[in-house]
Order: structure tokens, then sequence, then C-alpha cells
């Protein structure tokens, strides 16, 4: 009998009323329920009045647990993920005491740097980008990755989303040592669509910076320092120690490779083994949440009329591995269904949601982050050390 693939954490969200929410939803727009996110359960939640002014329960739950909305709920970004109260449970030690003004969600708190969003249109901006981030933690959290807010040694991560002023040095989009930057003006379509038809790249979203740029912070964290790891990932990556600046250099005088296309997820991943990594790290987590998300409406891809040669086990880094039948799935699926995304944005003259090919080799390097990934679950990771130079022009 056929079975529905399931979801590793759903996305598809209920409110107390039995009508869908989504994830950047702060009210039903049915019976008006406020909603959060609860980070802890990795899901949205319908809430009910708490004990105390300012404090909320979630609809249905008897654990007595009581939350406060995250102070930038009235703000621009419109977050709507919840903090835990002080003495509840799931409340961090040295969480502030409620009431503090100064309190935040996981997802705010690793915000270091925030341009003026004074004018309307950082207003706007910082919506987008907060919209996008939170999207990325979300998947990063159900993933079950580390997500530590930056501090003195502790290797966490950092975002600085930063404005271009008329006098200030460029606004380069990437990472060092944890701190993500993201240059504010990305959050303008038509300044982002713009740069993606300058660059000649057929994809350029707010997410997919997150999601190449976060890239880089867990090669750090989870390759660098992991002698055996490290290894393998020279084996399909390449050797990472080759002139990171020259590399950038040579790809934006002379473009990529003869031939790439056979090798490479992207034209930019051609450019040096850290950046192969982020753009097949981004290109992992789009495949896994599109494909969640999918299995969360009940989408089965199997029933997809695809006009494809399958994967197997030769296109895998390591067939035997216990996982890899599973991933070999995921990435036909993946395959079965963006043929179908593709096909219904060309219904609305929209452009292709996936405009890419993977070739041969890109499965190979995407098995070895899954079972990167998988390997967090089981045995942990090891704090950062020294940093990464990894920075990529916007």
């Amino acid at each position: 009998m056929h079975r529905l693939r399931q979801p590793a954490v759903s996305r598809a969200y209920k409110c107390q009323c039995g009508r869908p929410v989504f994830l950047r939803n702060t009210q039903c727009v049915n019976c008006g329920s406020q909603l959060g996110y609860e980070s802890t359960r990795m899901t949205m939640v319908a809430l009910v009045p708490g004990p105390a002014p300012d404090l909320w329960c979630i609809a249905g739950d008897t654990s007595g647990a009581a939350y406060r909305c995250c102070v930038n709920r009235q703000s621009a970004a419109a977050c709507n993920w919840l903090v835990p109260a002080l003495g509840s449970p799931g409340a961090q030690a040295g969480a502030s005491p409620v009431g503090s003004a100064d309190e935040t969600c996981l997802a705010c708190r690793l915000n270091r740097r925030v341009f003026d969003v004074a004018s309307l249109a950082n207003q706007h901006r910082w919506r987008e980008l907060e919209t996008a981030k939170r999207r990325l933690l979300s998947q990063l959290l159900a993933l079950g990755l580390p997500v530590d807010a930056r501090q003195a040694g502790n290797g966490g991560i950092a975002f600085d989303m930063l404005e271009q002023l008329p006098d200030g040095k460029p606004v380069l989009t990437g990472h060092h040592d944890g701190v993500i930057t993201l240059n504010a003006a990305e959050a303008d379509d038509s300044q982002r669509e713009a740069i993606r038809a300058a660059m000649h790249e057929p994809y350029r979203t707010l997410l997919g910076h997150f999601r190449h740029e976060i890239g880089h912070y867990y090669w750090d964290r989870l390759v660098r320092d992991d002698a055996e790891r490290l290894t393998q990932f020279r084996q399909l990556f390449g050797d990472e120690r080759a002139d990171y600046a020259k590399a950038l250099k040579q790809h934006y005088l002379a473009g990529p490779p003869y031939g790439w296309q056979t090798r490479f997820i992207s034209s930019y991943a051609s450019t040096h083994p850290w950046e192969d990594w982020a753009e097949t790290w981004a290109h992992y987590l789009h495949i896994t949440d599109t494909v969640d998300t999918a299995a969360s409406f009940r989408i089965d891809t199997d029933l997809a009329e695809a006009d494809f040669e399958p994967f197997d086990c030769k296109d895998l880094w390591r067939a035997d591995l216990p996982g890899a039948a599973d991933f070999l799935d995921l990435m036909n699926a993946w395959v079965q269904l963006t043929q179908v995304m593709n096909e219904l944005a060309r219904s609305m003259g929209q452009p292709d949601g996936y405009p890419f090919i993977l070739p041969y080799q890109a499965v190979a390097k995407l098995q070895f982050i899954h079972e990167t990934v998988a390997a967090v679950r089981t045995r942990g990771t090891e704090p950062a050390g020294r940093p990464s130079m990894a920075l990529a022009a916007a």
C-alpha cells in the first residue's frame, strides 16, 4: 500500500478554531485568536490570556507554561515568536524578568546590529529581512542544528543587517566568524532583481542569502575542526586552503570554468570549495524545507508524472550508509516536485521556482551535507575555533 511521505516537522499549521494559519501570522483571520511561533515545539500556536497582564498561554495546553510575545511583535518587524516567561517550562537561565522591555525571542536575540528603521522604506526592508530570517531559523531548529546567540567564545550566530550609507563603506553580504551581514537593499525587489540580472544569476532571494551565508557558519561549526569530516569534505569539494581572494577575483573576471554545469550546483559554487559548500548547503535547505512543506499539505510527489532519469546508488557519496536509501528517495522526490512546481509557475507567467538542474556530482555533495546534519542529532558538535574568512560580495 502506498504511503504518503511524512514531514520531519509539519509546515501546515492550524488555529484552535481549525482554520489554517501560516508561519508569519500574528492573528487568525477567522476567529481572531492571537498566534505565535513556539520555538521549542517548532510550531505555530493559538494563544489565550495568561495569569497576568501581557502573559499568554497556549490554547489547550494544561502545563501552566506562560509566554510573553517578543518585544518586536508591535514593531515593523512583526515578530510573532514567543518568549517563555521566567519560571515557566522552557524559560532560559538568565532570561529577563517578566515585563522587561528588552525581552526578545531567540530569533531577535541573534541580531547584533540593525540599520536605521525609522523611515517607511526601511521599515518595509526590516520586515522582509526578519520574515526570511525567521523562516531560516525555524528550519534550522527543525533539523536539530545548534542555534545560539553569539557571545565571546561560544561560537554562536549574530546578524548584522546594515544599510549602505552615501559616505560609508560598501556593505557586503557575507559571513565572518559567526557574524552574518546582510545588505538591507536586498529587501527591495527592484534592487535585488537588478543585481540578479546584472550578475546573470538564475535565482536571488533574501531567504537564499540567509541560507547561503549560514552555510559558511556551519562549515566552521561542523566541518573545519573535525579531522575526518574535513578530509571527506576535501575529497568531494576540494581543498579550501586554496587562495580565496584570488579565486573570487578570478571568478568575477573570467566567470565559471568550462563545463561547470556537470560538477557544481551553480556557477558561483565553482568559485572556491567554501562557496561550493555554501551553495550546496543552501540548496539542501531549499530541498528539505520545500519537500517537508509539500508533505505537510499532503502533496504526494510520488504521484507526479515527471520525465527524468532517477538518481540511483551510483550517484551517492556513500551508498553503504544507513540513511542512503531515504536520501536517494528525497532527491528523486525533489526532482519530481520541482518539475511540477516550475510548470505551475509558468502557468502563472512567473519565472521557475527552482531554475537549476542537479548534476550527478552535486547529489554526492548533498548527501555529505545530509549526513553531516544527521550527525549533529546523534552525537552533537564541537564549538568553532579559528574564524573563516569567506565573504561573498553582494
